[in-house]
C-alpha cells in the first residue's frame, strides 16, 4: 500500500491523464480478479526459463509506472470522494446519538408497563371478554336470521314464477346466491346454495317458454320482462339465438296444425295417421273445397308469426335508442362497451333473421301449393287463390324488402299453365258466339264505360294489386301505410271477405236502346229551323270523327233532311256494340285481374288478351270483309299494315286444316293445339238483300264494334304498359301500332261490297253505251244516265235512312258509305267514256255537261267535300283536247287511268287533231306504261 506521502508525491508529480489511461488499459484483466487472487505467484510463472537482468528490470519498471497509474488513480479518487465521506460520518454520529435516545424511552416505556400491570384486577379483564363474546353472538345470531330466510326464498321464487315475475325471481335469486356465498363457511349453506342453483336453471328453462310465447301473440309488456330478466342473467345475445330457433320452430308448427285441422275436418275422424305424416304428404290430403279456407287461415297463422317478429323488432328499436340515452348520460365506459356489443349482435342477428323467417314461410306456403293441382278451381276461386299468395308476397316485400322468387317461380308455372288452358276454353267459346252471333245491337247507355262493368272495378279503386278492395285505405295518404302498421294493433289482411259484388248493379243496358221515354219521343219530332236542331245532332258531327270528316260544315237543310234518320239513328249515341264484344270486354277485365294480381305473369297475360283482339278483328273480316276482287280495283282499300296484320293472325293463330293429319309431327300437332278453328258467320245472318243494302245494319254493328273494342284497347294501353316488364314493352307497342289500330282500317274494305252492290254501276254503263257523242252541236240537255245514276243515289239514301232506324251510322261509317259509291260512279263514269267508240268536240263538252249535272245534284245529297275522284273524271275528260305532245306528257303523269282508257283516249282523238303517227306513237308510251304492271 501506498503512504500518504506517496499520494501526494504522486499527485504532485506532472502526469498526462491519456498515458495514464493508456497504462491503467494496458494492465491485464486478470489483476481486476477476486481478492484470492495471487499476483507474486502469477508473475513468477510467467517468467521464462532462462531469465534476463535487463529484460526482467524492463518489465519491473513497467509493472512499477502501472502501479503508479492505478495509485495515483485512486488516490484522485479518494481525494474526490472525501467531503461525501465527512458528510456520512456525521449521520453515523447523529443516528448513533438517536439511538442512545430510544433506548432511554423504552426504558421509561417499559417501567410504566409495569406500574399499569400491578395497577389493573382480574375482574376488570373478565368484563372485557364477556363484552367480546356478546358481539360475537349478536353478530351470530344475524347470520343465522339470514340463513333461515334463505332457506325460505324458494316459496317466494315460486309464487313469483307463477306471476311471471322473471327479473323479480332472477333477481331474488342472485342475491340469495351472493348472501349465500357470505356464510358459505357453515356447513348448510353448501346445500342451500345447489339449491338455489338448480332453482335458477329451473327459471331458465321457464323464461325459455316465456319467450316462446313471443312467436304467435307478441306482448310487450310480457317481452319486456322475458328481455329484463335475460339481461339480469347476462344472456341476452343467448336469448337472440333461442328466440330465433323458436319462431322457426313456430313457423313448422303452426302450418302443420293448420293443415292438419283441415285435413281431419274433411276425414271425418280422429285417426291419428295423419299426425304421423309430414307436411309435405299432409298437404295433398286437403280437399278442393276445403283448399281456400286452408291456405287463408295458413296466411293469416303466418302473418301472425311475421307481425310478432316485426313488432319484436321494433320493440327492440325503441329501447336500444332508450338505452343509448341512458349510456350516454352515465359514467361506466366498461359497461357501456359491452352493452353497445351486446346491441350490435341483437341488430345483425334480427336483420338477418327477417329472410331467414321468410324464406321458411314461402317454402312452407309453395310446398302447401305444390300439394294441389290448381287447375281443377274455377276462375274465380284460381284469382282468389292468386290474390291471398299476392297478398303474401306484399307482406313478404314490406317484411324484409324480398322480391319473393321463391312463391313467384311456383304461382308463376301454375298461373301460366291454369291461364293456358282457360284462355284456349275461352277462345273455343268466343269462336262459338262469333259463330252464333247475328250482329244484333245490344243497348247499351249513353254513358257506358268500361269501368262500369264489376270485372273493372278494380281500376276503378286504384287499388294496389295485392290489396282486397275492401282493406284499401280511403285516403291519399294512408296509402302509404304498410301492411304491418295497418294491422299492428289488431286485424289480418288474410280475412276472407264474403264474395260479394259491389252493392250497386250493373246499370249498363238502356231499355229499348233508349235511356228514357222521353228520348224516344223527342228522337223522332221533326225539326223546321236552325234552333230546332238538337245538340245530340251537332255533336255528331264533331264528337264522333273518327274517321274521314267532311271538309264543309253541315248545312240547315242537310240537317232537315236527315232528320228523321239521323237523330233516330243517334238516339244518346250510345256506343254500338254486341253482346260478343261485351263478353270478350268482360273476359279482358278478367285477365287484367289475374296479370293485376300476378304481375310476373303480365307478359303472357297480355299476349292472350292480343289473341282475344286478333280473333275478333279476324273474324270481321272473314264475315264481312273477305273479297278477292277487292283488291283488283287498285284503289288501296287494304292497307299494307292491314293485309300484313290480317296474314299474322292467319299464321299464328287459325287452324285452317279440317282434320288433324296423322303423319304430322308431334311439334306440328301441338303447335295446331295453340290454334283456333277459323270461325262461320251465321246462317241466320243474311248479307244477300238489297233492301238491306246487303247487311248494312250486321255490318255496322260487327265493323263499329271492332272499333269500339279497339278504342277499349287504347284506353287500357298505360295500365298494360305499367305491369309489363320492361324488356317486353316492344311486343306491346307492336301489337297497338300494327294490331289496334288497324282496327278502323277494316271499314273501307268491309263497306266497300255494299257500296258496290247499292248502285247498279253495270246499268249506267248500258245506259252510257247508248249516248251518241259525236253530235255536231253543243248540248243544252244532260244525258239520261245521268237522272237513272241520280235516282240510284236517291235509293241509296232512302234505304241508308232506313237501316240508320235499325243502328245508328256513326258519321265515319256514312262519309266511307257515301265515299265508295262516289268514287265507283265516277270510275263508272270514266270507264263508260272510255267505251266511246267516236266523239267530237261537241260530245266531250256534252260529257262535261253530263259531270257537272251529276256533280250538282249530288252535293245536295251528301256533304261530302271535296267530291272524291272528281278530278279523275275531269282531267279525263279535258285530255281530249290535248296536243300530241301534251298528250304524251299527260299520258306518263296520269298511270292512275287503265290501258283501255288511255288507248281508247287516243283512238278517239285520231283524226281530231292526231294523225296515225302520232296515234302509234301515244300507243307506243302507254304499252311502255303498261309493260312493268305485267
Amino acid at each position: 500500500m501506498l503512504t500518504l506521502e506517496e499520494f501526494r508525491e504522486l499527485r504532485e508529480q506532472p502526469s498526462d491523464p491519456q498515458a495514464e489511461q493508456e497504462l491503467i488499459n494496458s494492465i491485464e484483466q486478470v489483476y481486476f480478479s477476486t481478492d484470492s487472487f495471487d499476483i507474486v505467484k502469477y508473475e513468477l510463472e510467467k517468467l521464462p526459463p532462462v531469465l534476463n537482468l535487463q529484460e526482467l528490470e524492463e518489465y519491473r519498471d513497467k509493472l512499477k509506472q502501472q502501479q503508479a497509474a492505478v495509485s495515483k488513480k485512486v488516490a484522485d479518487l479518494i481525494l474526490e470522494k472525501q467531503p461525501a465521506y465527512v458528510k456520512e460520518l456525521e449521520r453515523v454520529t447523529s443516528l448513533q446519538t438517536g439511538l442512545q435516545l430510544a433506548a432511554v424511552i423504552c426504558t421509561n416505556g417499559r417501567r410504566h408497563l409495569n406500574i399499569a400491570k400491578e395497577g389493573f384486577t382480574q375482574a376488570s379483564l373478565g368484563l372485557l371478554a364477556n363484552q367480546r363474546k356478546r358481539q360475537l353472538l349478536i353478530g351470530l345470531l344475524k347470520s343465522l336470521r339470514t340463513i333461515k330466510t334463505l332457506q325460505r326464498t324458494d316459496v317466494r321464487l315460486s309464487e313469483m314464477l307463477e306471476e311471471e315475475d322473471y327479473p323479480g325471481a332472477i333477481q331474488l335469486c342472485l342475491e340469495c346466491q351472493k348472501a349465500a356465498s357470505t356464510f358459505k363457511h357453515y356447513s348448510c349453506i353448501s346445500e342451500l346454495n345447489s339449491k338455489l342453483q338448480d332453482t335458477l336453471e329451473q327459471i331458465e328453462e321457464q323464461l325459455d317458454v316465456a319467450l316462446s310465447k313471443i312467436c304467435k301473440n307478441f306482448d310487450i309488456n310480457h317481452y319486456t320482462k322475458v328481455q329484463q330478466a335475460y339481461r339480469l342473467l347476462g344472456k341476452t345475445q343467448t336469448a337472440m339465438d333461442q328466440l330465433h330457433m323458436h319462431f322457426t320452430q313456430a313457423i313448422h308448427n303452426t302450418v302443420f296444425q293448420v293443415v292438419l285441422g283441415y285435413v281431419e275436418l274433411c276425414a271425418g275422424n280422429t285417426d291419428t295417421k295423419f299426425q304421423k305424416l309430414q307436411y309435405k304428404d299432409l298437404c295433398t290430403h286437403v280437399t278442393p273445397d276445403s283448399y281456400i279456407p286452408c291456405l287463408a287461415d295458413l296466411c293469416k297463422a303466418l302473418w301472425e308469426v311475421m307481425l310478432s317478429y316485426y313488432r319484436t323488432m321494433e320493440w327492440h328499436e325503441k329501447h336500444d335508442s332508450e338505452d343509448t340515452t341512458s349510456a350516454s348520460e352515465g359514467s361506466n365506459m366498461m359497461g357501456t362497451e359491452e352493452t353497445n356489443f351486446d346491441r350490435g349482435y341483437i341488430k345483425k342477428k334480427l336483420e338477418h333473421g327477417l329472410t331467414r323467417i321468410w324464406q321458411d314461410v314461402q317454402l312452407k306456403v309453395k310446398t302447401y301449393l305444390l300439394g294441389t293441382d290448381l287447375s281443377i278451381f274455377k276462375y274465380d276461386d284460381f284469382i282468389f287463390v292468386l290474390d291471398i299468395i299476392s297478398r303474401l308476397m306484399q307482406v313478404g316485400e314490406e317484411f324484409c324488402g324480398s322480391k319473393s322468387e321463391v312463391l313467384q317461380e311456383s304461382i308463376r308455372k301454375q298461373s301460366v299453365n291454369y291461364f293456358k288452358n282457360y284462355h284456349r276454353t275461352r277462345l273455343d267459346e268466343l269462336r262459338m258466339f262469333l259463330e252464333n252471333e247475328t250482329w244484333e245491337l245490344c243497348p247499351v247507355k249513353s254513358n257506358f264505360s268500361i269501368l262500369q262493368l264489376h270485372e273493372f272495378k278494380f281500376m276503378e279503386q286504384s287499388r294496389s294489386p295485392s290489396v282486397s278492395p275492401n282493406k284499401q285505405p280511403s285516403s291519399t295518404s294512408s296509402k302509404m301505410i304498410t301492411l304491418f302498421e295497418q294491422y299492428c294493433s289488431g286485424g289480418n289482411p288474410f280475412e276472407i271477405q264474403a264474395d260479394h259484388k259491389d252493392e250497386e248493379t250493373e246499370d249498363v243496358l238502356a231499355s229499348n236502346g233508349y235511356e228514357s221515354d222521353e228520348q224516344e219521343k223527342s228522337a223522332y219530332q221533326e225539326y223546321d229551323s236552325d234552333s230546332d236542331v238538337p245538340e245530340e245532332l251537332k255533336q255528331d258531327y264533331v264528337d264522333e270523327q273518327t274517321g274521314d270528316a267532311p271538309v264543309k260544315s253541315v248545312s240547315r237543310e242537310t240537317l232537315k233532311s236527315r232528320k228523321k234518320s239521323d237523330y233516330s239513328l243517334n238516339k244518346v249515341n250510345a256506343p254500338i256494340l254486341t253482346n260478343t264484344t261485351l263478353n270478350v270486354i268482360r273476359l279482358v277485365g278478367k285477365y287484367m285481374q289475374m296479370m293485376n294480381i300476378l304481375k310476373p305473369i303480365a307478359f303472357d297475360v297480355i299476349h292472350f288478351m292480343s289473341q282475344l283482339f286478333d280473333y275478333y278483328l279476324y273474324a270481321i273480316y272473314t264475315f264481312f270483309g273477305r273479297n278477292d276482287s277487292l283488291e283488283s280495283t287498285g284503289l288501296g282499300l287494304s292497307s299494307s299494315r292491314l293485309r300484313t296484320t290480317l296474314n299474322r293472325i292467319q299464321e299464328s293463330l287459325i287452324d285452317l286444316e279440317v282434320s288433324a293429319d296423322p303423319t304430322a309431327t308431334l311439334t306440328a300437332a301441338e303447335e295446331r293445339k295453340e290454334k283456333v278453328p277459323s270461325p262461320h258467320l251465321s246462317h241466320l245472318v243474311v248479307l244477300t238483300f238489297g233492301d238491306t243494302l246487303y247487311g248494312l245494319a250486321e255490318r255496322v254493328v260487327a265493323t263499329e264494334s271492332l272499333v269500339f273494342l279497339a278504342e277499349q284497347f287504347e284506353f287500357l294501353q298505360p295500365h298494360l304498359d305499367a305491369v309489363m316488364p320492361a324488356v317486353k314493352k316492344p311486343f306491346l307497342q307492336q301489337f297497338y301500332s300494327q294490331t289496334v289500330s288497324t282496327a278502323s282500317e277494316l271499314r273501307k274494305p268491309i263497306y266497300w261490297i255494299v257500296a258496290g252492290k247499292a248502285i247498279d254501276y253495270e246499268q249506267m254503263l248500258l245506259l252510257m253505251a247508248n249516248v251518241k257523242w259525236d253530235v255536231k252541236e253543243i248540248m243544252s240537255q244532260h244525258n239520261i244516265y245521268v237522272d237513272a245514276l241520280l235516282k240510284e243515289f236517291e235509293q241509296f239514301n232512302t234505304r241508308l235512312n232506313e237501316v240508320s232506324k235499325r243502328v245508328r251510322i256513326p258519321l265515319p261509317v256514312s262519309n266511307i258509305l257515301w265515299e265508295h259509291c262516289i268514287r265507283l260512279a265516277n270510275r263508272t263514269i270514266v270507264e263508260g267514256y272510255a267505251n266511246v267508240k267516236k266523239c267530237s268536240n261537241e260530245g266531250r263538252a256534252l260529257m262535261q255537261l253530263d259531270f257537272q249535272q251529276f256533280l250538282m245534284k249530288l252535293e245536295k245529297l251528301t256533304d261530302i267535300r271535296p267530291i272524291p275522284d272528281k278530278e279523275f273524271v275531269e282531267t279525263y275528260i279535258k285530255a281530249y283536247y290535248l296536243t300530241e305532245n301534251d298528250m304524251e306528257r299527260w299520258i306518263k303523269e296520269h298511270r292512275e287511268y287503265s290501258t283501255k282508257q288511255l288507248t281508247n283516249l287516243v283512238n278517239v282523238c285520231l283524226g281530231s287533231h292526231i294523225n296515225k303517227k302520232a296515234r302509234q306513237k301515244l300507243l307506243s308510251a302507254i304499252d311502255d306504261i303498261d309493260r312493268p304492271k305485267r
